[in-house]
């Protein structure tokens, strides 16, 4: 049976970013989405190597895909970095429910 929350059936997608050695690390997408009136396209990712996963860090890229290849860029701009750490606290609101403060 297929439907719009079919993502939470399938495996989780995983990247490779180098670091400033070179070094690939993994990390799992957890989000990704379109900011309205743009576009852009956004990810979030978490490293997958996290020693304290009570303290995961949430990393933000915006992207690109060229048929399998997946460009990512750093997001610089302040202003842009509002608008998609909105969008993404919207989305996770809307995940949980709208059920934050409880």
């Amino acid at each position: 049976m297929a439907n719009d929350r079919n993502d939470f059936d399938e495996e989780p997608e995983i990247i490779y970013i180098p670091d400033d050695e070179g070094k690939e690390e993994e990390f799992e997408v957890i989000m990704k989405f379109e900011v309205d009136g743009s576009d852009s396209k956004y990810m979030m990712v978490v490293p997958l190597d996290s020693e304290d996963e009570e303290s995961e860090e949430v990393y933000a890229f915006r992207y690109e895909e060229d048929g399998d290849d997946l460009k990512l860029y750093m997001i610089e701009n302040d202003e842009e970095w509002q608008i998609v750490e909105e969008t993404f606290n919207t989305l996770v609101a809307e995940l949980d429910g709208g059920n934050e403060h409880e």
